[in-house]
């Protein structure tokens, strides 16, 4: 037996592991993962280390343990709004749609939203969200008390001002480092069509002060880079330069239309970029240009963006999207393999949110775990446990999840959420937030 001078926290039992050995993913067989306090202490071969040294043990025989999955761009609470816009034009979608709807929303709807969508992340496998949304207090509440990690950004567009900047601002400052640490704040204008120069000005400078980066839709269609070079003489990308945007660190939504000269560019910046294959299929968007991206050097994480879009917070399923949409665009079959997929997805998420310390299970990092079970017959025969984990693996394979050292969902069962409750919260409120009167959007898409 492996003798340890400290009692472990928790002891994952029997698993099998997905590391990271030599800048490839592969999967270890029969492993005990230690942790203690927040982070893994050992990941050691099974029965190394004595379980009467565990204050609690999970049996996670045929399991495998993955980094919990990294969302690294979405709207959770728009879950409120989940099959209410379907089969329409983006434009539509936007202005007849998602934000006369969002009109109706008041704080407290989103702090009920926002926990339906961790529950849904969390039996997703998702540990880790960058959310870019409203009412951020009550987002910042739902994570504590979830025990979910989450970079949260206060959408706020250019017409709204300074004030409603400067409200954003304040609460990036009360929440940065809030709930233990797992939550960090971004700034968050929604995108450069909305957003002018001078606006992006002020919001860069903000950024600066408070020493934290900035997440932003940008170049999400064809159709936007055309308008930006009609209205600035520059593309999106050359306009948050010229605003000083980039100054800070960035994450990027969508840049589906981002140009190589843009790439040349943002290579030079501390920027990444989210992808959400799902909704740029549902919306007929287009495919971003992920691979030049890469060659680039600029880091690419997954997004689920939000439902009303995608439908889904499923993280395993963006994956896949991904890997398929990019290989259908290239004609070629060989364009972005398994283990880019997964560098992506792990390595890729956990650097566009400037969170060195997860999206790898090794000594040292933070316990961020999901255990997928891998017992259904879609997974069976095993031949490629990672090209399972790509290609066939859904949601509600996943078992159990841990945060921070703590568990979120055992044996799938919700352990922090109380998930009938939330549903009953909601569907009250149902009636009043599916009105639309297209008159009290909260903003205009431009067509």
């Amino acid at each position: 037996m492996l003798q340890t001078l400290s009692t472990f926290d928790l002891l994952v039992v029997g698993c099998d592991v997905l590391v990271r050995q030599d800048s490839r993913y592969i999967v270890v067989n029969d492993r005990d993962i230690a942790i203690t306090g927040n982070r893994i202490a050992a990941i050691s071969p099974a029965e190394a280390i004595d379980r009467a040294q565990a204050r609690e043990v999970i049996d996670a025989s045929g399991l495998l343990a993955i980094p919990g999955l990294i969302n690294c761009h979405t709207h959770a609470p728009m879950v409120l709004f989940r099959g209410l816009a379907e089969d329409v034009t983006i434009e539509s979608w936007f202005n007849d749609y998602i934000w006369p709807l969002e009109s109706n929303e008041e704080p407290e709807d989103i702090y009920w939203g926002a926990l339906l969508a961790i529950a849904e992340m969390i039996q997703s496998g998702v540990t880790t969200f960058a959310d870019h949304y409203f009412f951020c207090d009550q987002i910042a509440e739902a994570v504590t008390e979830s025990g979910m990690r989450a970079n949260i950004g206060w959408a706020v567009f250019g017409h709204e001002g300074e004030r409603k900047l400067d409200q954003t601002v304040a609460f990036a400052q009360r929440w940065q480092g809030g709930a233990g640490g797992r939550i960090t704040t971004w700034l968050a204008p929604h995108s450069p069509y909305l957003c002018d120069r001078n606006f992006l000005a002020l919001t860069a400078q903000r950024a600066r002060a408070l020493n934290t980066g900035i997440h932003i839709h940008c170049s999400e269609t064809h159709d936007q880079v055309a308008l930006s070079l009609k209205q600035h003489g520059v593309t999106p990308p050359a306009l948050l330069q010229q605003a000083g945007v980039l100054d800070v660190p960035v994450l990027l939504a969508h840049g589906i239309g981002l140009t190589p000269e843009d790439i040349a560019m943002l290579k030079d910046y501390d920027v990444a970029v989210a992808q959400c294959p799902k909704t740029y299929m549902k919306l007929a968007m287009g495919t971003a240009p992920v691979r030049a991206m890469r060659e680039a050097g600029i880091v690419v994480g997954i997004g689920t963006d939000g439902v009303v879009s995608s439908n889904t917070l499923d993280v395993l399923e963006q994956m896949r999207l991904l890997a398929l949409d990019q290989k259908q665009a290239a004609r070629d079959s060989t364009t972005m393999p398994l283990q880019e997929v997964l560098a992506i997805a792990f390595a890729g998420g956990a650097a566009a949110l400037h969170l060195p310390d997860i999206g790898e299970l090794a000594e040292g990092k933070l316990a961020d775990i999901a255990l997928l079970r891998q017992d259904g017959a879609h997974l069976f025969p095993r031949y490629d446990a990672i090209a399972n984990l790509v290609y066939s693996a859904r949601a509600g394979d996943v078992d159990t999840v841990i945060c921070d050292g703590k568990l979120l969902m055992r044996y799938g069962r919700l352990l922090t959420i109380d998930l009938p409750r939330v549903k009953a919260e909601i569907a009250r409120r149902l009636q009043r937030l599916n009105q639309r009167v297209a008159e009290k959007r909260l903003a205009t898409y431009p067509t």
